[in-house]
């Protein structure tokens, strides 16, 4: 588990719920900041209409700040091909096509049927392809739904097995509301990895109830090979009534110890987060950075640690 891909999402799920604004030039600087300190994958925002998310309206901005070896890390967040087209104009070298597997939160979230998304997927899967731009299917709601509770299992396989998914080289399985527990993390994962066409599997978590580590873990040993997390544990779905921040990535670092990762590199990116935090007037949710700030100096991990 410690060569899994983490995916730094602070840019785009992050910034969805917290009540200030970050202003662009310090979006693109944390962008920055993160791949050089080695995090392998970031995401940058959404193409989404500013007046639904107006904390991604500086989407394009921020894409079109970035030199092609950071946009050769980074996602952009779409919900149909419009957004594929706009982001693939501004530079964008990899896009996450989402869609929820709910009938309910995919027309609180985009505003059409599954049908309608799935139709568009092939269109954006086209597009993307003749414009040397990789793309991803995303499932929100995948593990449940606020409106509907508990997802069928079927419903997600029938999504991953349609043959517009097929053509896809990656996929996102995302605990949207953060409901799911490390038991239905692994039964869901494992039932996707083998019914999807080779290639990556993301787990997108949350820590709503507490489990957000404990899910990733789960998801790992279950076949995915990629997880995300965000700075703080920052953000949550506007869309979906009961969502709470994503699972940090202080705490998903400090649980996978991934080969690029020095202690000193991890104090480095506690101090950027709960400077971030600071900013936005946000409350600390990572258990690792407490834990750090905490530790005696004799924890190499620990912010007091002897350097």
């Amino acid at each position: 588990m410690n060569d899994a891909t983490i995916r730094d999402v602070t840019l785009r799920d992050g910034l969805q719920l917290v009540r200030a604004t970050l202003p662009t030039a310090d979006k693109v600087a944390l962008a920055r900041f993160l791949l050089a300190a080695g995090v392998p994958e970031i995401e940058i925002g959404a193409v989404v209409r500013p007046d639904r998310v107006p904390a991604m309206a500086d989407t394009l901005e921020v894409i079109g700040a970035l030199d092609a070896a950071s946009l050769g890390r980074s996602w952009v967040w779409v919900p149909n091909s419009t957004g594929v087209r706009k982001a693939a104009e501004a530079g964008a070298k990899q896009v996450q096509y989402v869609l929820s597997v709910s009938e309910s939160h995919n027309q609180a979230n985009v505003g059409r049927s599954v049908r309608h998304s799935m139709d568009d997927l092939a269109v954006s899967a086209e597009y993307a392809r003749s414009h040397g731009v990789r793309i991803q299917l995303g499932l929100a709601t995948a593990f449940t739904c606020p409106f509907e509770g508990r997802t069928p299992e079927g419903a997600v396989l029938d999504v991953v097995e349609d043959s517009r998914s097929l053509e896809l080289d990656s996929l996102v399985l995302c605990d949207t509301i953060g409901q799911a527990d490390p038991a239905h993390v692994a039964r869901l994962t494992a039932a996707v990895r083998s019914a999807m066409a080779p290639g990556r599997l993301v787990f997108h978590g949350h820590d709503t109830w507490g489990l957000g580590v404990a899910n990733t873990l789960a998801a790992l040993e279950a076949g995915a090979d990629t997880v995300d997390a965000a700075l703080g544990g920052l953000g949550g779905c506007p869309f979906a009534p009961g969502a709470s921040g994503n699972t940090a990535l202080e705490d998903v670092l400090y649980a996978l110890r991934p080969s690029w990762l020095t202690p000193a590199r991890f104090r480095e990116l506690l101090a950027r987060g709960r400077a971030l935090l600071e900013q936005l007037g946000e409350p600390e949710r990572s258990r690792a950075a407490d834990g750090a700030s905490r530790s005696p100096g004799s924890h190499p991990w620990a912010l007091a640690a002897t350097q």
